[in-house]
């Protein structure tokens, strides 16, 4: 790195008397970096690392890259390197990350409220097509990520995409990730309010800002309008859930505080109602806690959860309110239990009488050329915008009632369902080791045979159970959720059955590809009377061999011993004898 190339952004302050195990919180230690991240942090932030990627790397190729920016700073632009072809599960945890990393990218599209315009489809699927050897998956964070990225073609990929108003600024790092939005903003018919103006205000004026540039961690934000709850708001550092309250009418209740990863923590409520004008403002508040109140000297302690969890949710609202805004809060009341899936999978009305269709790939896979077939799609029926979910959909807005059928037809042709199998609908899986640095098994290909199979045993249709009258079947698809590592991107811990990949013993002195097993996990937007994590059963592990035969076998097991068609499958995860889990 030339000299001339950093540039410090925050001037380390003489700390504060503290305590004699600081946790590196700015607003109590002062700002004093207390471990490597944070030294590197200050001396010259993310943001900065875009200009030697045009000037100097994008010239200089792979091995000219600071490695200090090629494994902290990059990922301020979206840029992480990919995981190293032919390299197994087990040794994930041996090898140095220059060991596992490839000379190539994966880069993450950020797409804040999953909002997408045709042109827009069609400029990301031209650039997976020309420079990510046609790879596209859609995440359950909006957002589309690529892979086999070169350096040296990034500069005209953020030419392409900002050319459209897309960017990868700030899809990763310790920043405000993403922002969660739901997909059916400003058209649903059931909607409460509309979320896209204090997605628009908080992501133009503080996305890439210097003063949120350096968190402890990532951050995470989503925010609906819809009854539905269709944001997974209780697995995010900052929602805002739509509720009317009683006297100011259609507002914001403010969540804080959840994250799953290796610990899981459920958001809590805070009992402060949002009015619309203020939800930006609510935003900074709660995002500046982080930054000035956040544990920064261990890595995995950094997140807003361990805070909010020491703190409280009354203490957290104090000083959400004395020190960060204008004025208090007014209380307010929780947000109503849904009564209708988040995913938005299917044919809906909209608002203005068109219809919006959702559709399903499976696990979230595509590739540049469905994302251009899919464009075309989408104009040849009239229509010109879509968006993405958080579970890993599409969602086809602005439809002429006659238009629908064709529609549908085309997007099966194009491996997307409008009208999948519960497996088909209900499952979905992060990116795995054939990518990723993390992972120990398989997943996407994993789970997309489970699917298959599935589908086999129990028909394209609702499951039904083995008995004889047939009456016992399922009356919502029961989640499945395939994720590489214990890190949870695919939200093992929160699935009706939520498989953490790891290596199993094989019978013959070797290691085979498995999963350690979470039963009965679920948030608001799976149905679930109450957000809640996975139950785990001592010794519960299963192969990726036997994964069809484990799920028929608990599903069945669930259909035929459930007390009653009501019980949800997390009801009886969590009170059935551990035998009869296995």
């Amino acid at each position: 790195m030339t000299e001339t190339a950093t540039r410090p952004r925050t001037e380390a302050k003489s700390p504060k008397p503290r305590a004699s195990k600081p946790n590196g919180q700015w607003k109590v230690d002062g700002t004093e970096p207390l471990n490597s991240n944070e030294v590197w942090k200050q001396e010259d932030g993310g943001l900065s690392v875009r200009e030697r990627i045009e000037t100097i790397y994008a010239a200089g190729g792979f091995d000219s890259i600071d490695p200090t920016d090629l494994h902290g700073r990059f990922r301020w632009w979206g840029l992480y390197t990919q995981r190293k072809p032919g390299i197994d599960g087990g040794k994930t945890a041996t090898l140095e990350p220059h060991e596992l990393e490839d000379r190539y990218f994966m880069m993450r599209v950020r797409i804040d409220g999953g909002a997408l315009t045709t042109e827009q489809l069609r400029v990301i699927g031209a650039i997976s097509r020309d420079f990510a050897r046609g790879t596209a998956d859609i995440t359950d964070r909006q957002n589309i990520q690529l892979h086999w990225v070169e350096i040296e073609n990034v500069p005209e990929i953020w030419r392409r995409l900002e050319s459209v108003g897309l960017r990868t600024t700030e899809a990763c790092g310790d920043v405000p990730r993403v922002i969660l939005g739901s997909p059916v903003a400003g058209i649903a018919a059931d909607e409460i309010l509309d979320p896209s103006p204090a997605i628009r205000e908080i992501a133009d004026r503080y996305i890439g800002d210097d003063s949120f540039a350096n968190l402890p961690r990532k951050y995470k934000t989503a925010i609906t309008g819809h009854p539905s709850q269709d944001v997974v708001h209780e697995i995010n550092d900052f929602a805002l859930v739509a509720v009317v309250h009683p006297e100011l009418g259609p507002g914001y209740d403010l969540w804080v505080g959840g994250g799953l990863s290796t610990s899981a923590h459920i958001a809590v409520r805070l009992g402060a109602f949002v009015e619309p004008s203020r939800a930006a403002e609510a935003w900074v508040g709660v995002t500046s806690i982080f930054r000035d109140y956040g544990y920064r000297r261990l890595r995995n302690r950094a997140r807003l959860k361990y805070l909010v969890a020491d703190w409280g949710a009354e203490k957290f609202r104090h000083i959400l309110e004395t020190e960060y805004l204008d004025s208090p809060l007014p209380d307010g009341p929780a947000a109503e239990k849904p009564t209708t899936p988040g995913d938005h999978v299917g044919v809906h009305r909209q608002k203005d009488g068109r219809f919006y269709v959702g559709a399903t790939p499976t696990v979230g896979r595509v590739s540049g050329e469905t994302l251009l077939k899919l464009a075309d799609l989408i104009e040849a029926h009239g229509s010109a915008r879509l968006r993405t979910t958080p579970h890993q959909k599409i969602v086809v807005l602005d439809v002429e009632p006659d238009r629908v059928d064709s529609l549908v037809a085309g997007l099966e042709e194009l491996g997307l369902y409008a009208n999948p199998s519960p497996w088909r609908r209900s499952t979905i899986a992060c990116t795995g080791i054939e990518f990723c640095k993390l992972a120990i098994v398989d997943t996407k290909d994993t789970a997309s045979a489970a699917i298959d199979e599935l589908e086999k045993r129990f028909g394209p249709e609702t499951p039904e159970s083995t008995a004889d009258d047939g009456a016992n079947r399922l009356l919502r698809p029961l989640t499945l959720h395939i994720n590489g590592c214990p890190n949870s991107c695919a939200r093992i811990q929160t699935a009706d059955i939520g498989l953490k990949g790891q290596l199993l013993p094989d019978g013959d002195g070797g290691q085979t590809p498995g999963f350690q097993v979470h039963l009965g996990g679920g948030l608001a937007s799976d149905s679930r009377e109450e957000a809640g994590t996975g139950r785990t059963v001592r010794g519960l592990k299963v192969t990726v061999e036997d994964l069809p035969d484990y799920v028929e076998r608990v599903t069945r097991r669930y259909l035929a011993d459930r007390v009653g068609e009501e019980q949800t499958f997390a009801e009886w995860a969590h009170a059935a004898d551990e035998e009869d889990l296995t």
